[in-house]
């Protein structure tokens, strides 16, 4: 059961990196290393989930 709510947990920051990407290209002055660091968190959360969905799957 603690999988899965880190797993939740890990998709919402996951969702919400989408978003501070998103509002930022938005702007005429974007600032490119502020995206390209919450491109490399979005990632590494990304990698993360699928570590534990690899890790959830494998029997037992």
């Amino acid at each position: 059961m603690a999988i899965k709510a880190h797993m939740e947990t890990l998709n919402e920051r996951h969702q919400r990196l989408e978003e501070a990407i998103t509002d930022e290209t938005k702007h005429p002055a974007q600032d490119e290393l502020r995206i390209v660091e919450l491109k490399r968190q979005k990632l590494r959360i990304k990698d993360q989930l699928e570590e534990l969905r690899s890790q959830h799957m494998k029997p037992n």
